[in-house]
């Protein structure tokens, strides 16, 4: 084993597919309420989505406004005046959890990695018992070591204070931080947040984005492989 011993993993678009599960839980909730969804529909909503999270990460907005505002965005769009955003919420983020989706290999990593002794944790900005359910039906809570959510910790990723609170937990209790490496696909998030938690930062890039927001990249990898001869391993 080399410099590093645990692995700090985002969750959504790095370990599980969020984009199929999030196409899954739209679908579902227009079905519910008799709405008509195309792949247009979708695909919009995926960029809205996108746009509150990254507004929770610089503090504009709490976690209920994220989880509300984005379908009052949406439907104000559409001009779905019949529902209101808090009808279809709660369906959506129910069916969110009830599915989900390893993406590429990764499960395969993450039993080779647990093999070889890393320990693993997931750190997520997802709703607690969406990702709780999650993490149940795919598994990931028999292969990993523990999950800090951010909903619980009371603050989310990038900021410093999330990291500082999940290492105050025993879980990584002895765990120096120059021996952790943070794996994630968001330079907004996981790699800002690497640099202001002091911990190396390897981003996950399967499709070869640039780097366009001043943040200090260790790694970064195509594939989740890559990450093996990181850690020493052949």
């Amino acid at each position: 084993m080399g410099r590093f011993t645990t692995i700090l993993w985002d969750l959504d678009q790095t370990i599980l597919d969020f984009d199929k599960s999030m196409d899954y839980a739209l679908r579902a909730s227009f079905k519910h309420l008799g709405l008509t969804i195309s792949d247009e529909i979708v695909e919009r909503y995926a960029a809205i989505n996108d746009s509150y999270w990254k507004r929770l990460e610089l503090g504009e907005v709490t976690k209920n406004e994220v989880l509300t505002g984005r379908f009052r965005t949406l439907f104000e769009e559409l001009k779905i005046s019949q529902y209101q955003p808090e009808d279809i919420a709660d369906y959506y983020q129910e069916q969110l959890g009830s599915v989900a989706f390893f993406l590429n290999s990764s499960d395969q990593v993450i039993r080779c990695l647990k093999e070889k002794g890393f320990k693993q944790f997931v750190l997520t900005n997802g709703v607690n018992k969406t990702q709780a359910n999650k993490m149940k039906i795919s598994g990931l809570n028999q292969l990993v070591d523990g999950v800090f959510v951010s909903e619980l910790i009371g603050c989310p990723k990038p900021m410093k204070e999330y990291y500082d609170a999940c290492f105050s937990n025993p879980a990584l209790t002895g765990t120096d931080r120059s021996e952790c490496l943070i794996v994630g696909d968001s330079l907004t998030s996981d790699m800002k947040g690497a640099n202001n938690a002091g911990i190396a930062a390897c981003w996950y890039n399967p499709t070869g984005a640039v780097n366009d927001k001043a943040v200090a990249i260790d790694y970064e990898i195509r594939c989740l492989e890559e990450l093996y001869p990181i850690l020493g391993l052949s």
